[in-house]
């Protein structure tokens, strides 16, 4: 049986960069479930994939601020976006701060496919097992076994599962004794108690928020669902959001007493919100939607509430609706410079399968490239 030198599970974001920056000299094979590579980035950002962000940094994201900042000091934001730029591709920037491809993830791809065409790629074979004996790992699929003396382990989170998203490589993890946290869905809408089914009737309207959460701030849209609360803040604050109380200010750039002062009009017609919004909004604080000048001391000890309105999530809705896992091999099981495991030598984990989570907004698709370059260049040095 063949044995080769750089064996990557998973043909996603990350196994194709790790592949497309490994030297030719080196025999290097691929295994992914799917019969095409990298599906979740030809979906994602509507099919033109979120590829990064113009702020990046370790503050993005859930992990060990130290391990995050390795990576991303190893190949940048703009190091990826140089990368880009070299084989012919210019991102557009949306937002002020969002990178997509102008046309299609296509794009990008493309670029992916290219790099790492040296690497023979191997479709539809579900992973099922590894083992190692003496420098040599075994892969065990459905359609065969493959043996290399390097395996990296790019099998991704356990979202989107109809792309093939699976547990494989926090199960061949613990079968070597490797630590992890076990998955749970991030960037994901969350459900409400009873006491704010209230947000439940304004399904389909969106507002400007800021979010606090787990000691962060996060400043974006806020969507109303019929199955509780979603959008872009939402989905950025569920990824720090495991239980307790979030906070949500309404109205971040104005201040409500600066806006009612001296006003005859009603509350509502004064807030800078939809109609049905800012009057849903009052009735949860519990105010009369009266003329401003008209607000008791009560009431505006209330009303002042739109800018801290406080509460407890139910939950989230799950892996089905979300973006990305939160969890994966433990950062403290890996080198932080190399992401080889501490415990079975010429082992490595990148992207998605390892404890770091990002922000929504192309985050996880940097710490995916730059994770996956870190361990290119370990390979290169080793």
């Amino acid at each position: 049986m063949k044995i080769y030198d750089v064996l990557i599970l998973g043909a996603g974001a990350s196994g194709l960069m790790c592949a497309s920056h490994l030297s030719r000299k080196k025999s290097v094979a691929i295994i992914d479930a799917n019969s095409k590579v990298a599906k979740k980035l030809k979906i994602s950002g509507g099919g033109k994939c979120n590829i990064t962000n113009l702020y990046v940094s370790e503050d993005n994201y859930d992990g060990n601020s130290d391990f995050v900042s390795c990576s991303l000091s190893c190949f940048s934001k703009d190091d990826l976006l140089n990368y880009l730029d070299k084989n012919g591709v210019e991102p557009i920037l949306k937002k002020n701060r969002y990178y997509f491809c102008q046309n299609s993830s296509d794009e990008i791809i493309d670029i992916l496919k290219k790099q790492s065409r040296h690497a023979e790629l191997f479709f539809d074979r579900e992973i099922l097992s590894a083992t190692k004996k003496d420098d040599v790992f075994e892969v065990k699929t459905t359609k065969g076994s493959f043996c290399t003396k390097k395996l990296i382990v790019a099998t991704g989170g356990k979202s989107f599962k109809e792309l093939g998203a699976s547990e494989i490589g926090l199960d061949i993890a613990k079968s070597f004794g490797v630590e992890v946290k076990e998955f749970t869905p991030a960037l994901v809408g969350l459900t409400l108690q009873k006491e704010q089914f209230w947000m439940k009737e304004l399904s389909g309207l969106s507002c400007f928020v800021a979010i606090k959460v787990g000691g962060k701030i996060l400043k974006e849209e806020m969507l109303f669902a019929h199955r509780g609360i979603s959008g872009p803040a939402i989905l950025s604050a569920s990824l720090y959001w495991q239980k307790g109380n979030i906070s949500i200010d309404f109205l971040p750039d104005n201040n409500i007493f600066e806006l009612i002062a001296n006003s005859k009009k009603l509350l509502s017609s004064v807030i800078p919100l939809p109609k049905r919004l800012s009057k849903a909004i009052l009735d949860a604080l519990g105010v009369e939607d009266i003329e401003c000048k008209k607000i008791t001391k009560e009431a505006r000890v209330n009303l002042e509430k739109i800018h801290n309105y406080e509460f407890a999530p139910a939950g989230n809705f799950g892996f089905s609706k979300a973006e990305v896992s939160r969890g994966g091999v433990l950062s403290s099981e890996l080198n932080f410079a190399t992401l080889e495991s501490l415990k079975v030598k010429d082992m490595y984990f990148i992207g998605e399968v390892v404890d770091v989570t990002g922000e929504l907004g192309g985050y996880n698709f940097q710490w995916a490239f730059s994770s996956a370059v870190m361990c290119a260049r370990a390979l290169e040095d080793s």
